[in-house]
C-alpha cells in the first residue's frame, strides 16, 4: 500500500521571542535607526529577517485561527490580535492594576534586548487589550532625568518622562504603537524650553526641542 506522496512545503517555523523582538525593533526604525541597527546586530538578525519577522507577525495578526484564539483564555490578544503568550509564554508577572476608573491586570514579560524594561500588556475586562508598551522592570533602578541632555533615545519610557518633567501633556502619536508627550525641560544652563518628545512601545525614540 503506497503512503502519501510528500507536498515539498516546508511546516512553517515557530515566531519566536527573537522574531517579536525584531518586530518591535521595525517599528522603531522609523525614528530612531541606531539604535536598532545595533540591536539588531546584538540579535543576529539582518534587515531581511526583521522585514520578515514583522511580514509573518502582520499574517498572524490576520490569520482566522489567530482571531479565533481571542476565545481562549490561555492566549492573550495582543498588538492588533496576535497571541502574546503563545509566542513569550506565561507572563514573568502578573498583578491589578487601577488607572483612573479602569481596573485592569497587569502582565509583563522580561525581553533580551532590554534586561532593565519588562513588555507590559494592560488587559481589562473580558480579556480587552487596553495597552501594551516597554515599562521600567520592579526593581531597576531608572534613569536620572534633569535636563534635556538626559532625554537620549532608548534612555526612558513615557510614565519616567511624564514623572520627570510633570506637568506633561499626552500628545496623540501617529500610530497605535506611538505616544507623544510635552512639556518643558531645562538645559544645562537652566533655560527652560518646550519639548515635544516621541516614543514607540513607550520607548524614548526622538525629542524636538523648541524655544
Amino acid at each position: 500500500m503506497m503512503g502519501a506522496m510528500p507536498t515539498g512545503k516546508q511546516p512553517a517555523k515557530p515566531f519566536t521571542p527573537r522574531d517579536f523582538q525584531l518586530v518591535l525593533l521595525r517599528r522603531m526604525a522609523d525614528h530612531n535607526p541606531g539604535p536598532v541597527e545595533d540591536a539588531r546586530r546584538e540579535l543576529g538578525a539582518s534587515v531581511a529577517d526583521m522585514r520578515e519577522a514583522n511580514r509573518r507577525w502582520q499574517a498572524m495578526l490576520h490569520s482566522p485561527r489567530s482571531r479565533s484564539a481571542a476565545a481562549l483564555p490561555h492566549c492573550l490578544k495582543g498588538m492588533g490580535g496576535a497571541p502574546i503568550r503563545s509566542v513569550l509564554g506565561e507572563p514573568e508577572s502578573v498583578a491589578p492594576r487601577r488607572i483612573g476608573d479602569l481596573e485592569c491586570e497587569a502582565r509583563q514579560w522580561a525581553l533580551p534586548l532590554w534586561p532593565t524594561l519588562r513588555f507590559e500588556v494592560l488587559v481589562a475586562d473580558k480579556g480587552v487589550v487596553w495597552n501594551e508598551w516597554l515599562v521600567r522592570a520592579p526593581g531597576a533602578q531608572g534613569p536620572e532625568l534633569r535636563t534635556l541632555d538626559d532625554l537620549t533615545p532608548w534612555s526612558c519610557t513615557v510614565d519616567e518622562a511624564a514623572r520627570a518633567f510633570a506637568p506633561a501633556r499626552p500628545l496623540q502619536g501617529s500610530a497605535p504603537t506611538r505616544w507623544g508627550l510635552a512639556f518643558t525641560a531645562p538645559d544645562r544652563d537652566g533655560v527652560g524650553h518646550e519639548v515635544v518628545a516621541e516614543f514607540t512601545w513607550g520607548l524614548l525614540q526622538r525629542t524636538a526641542v523648541g524655544a
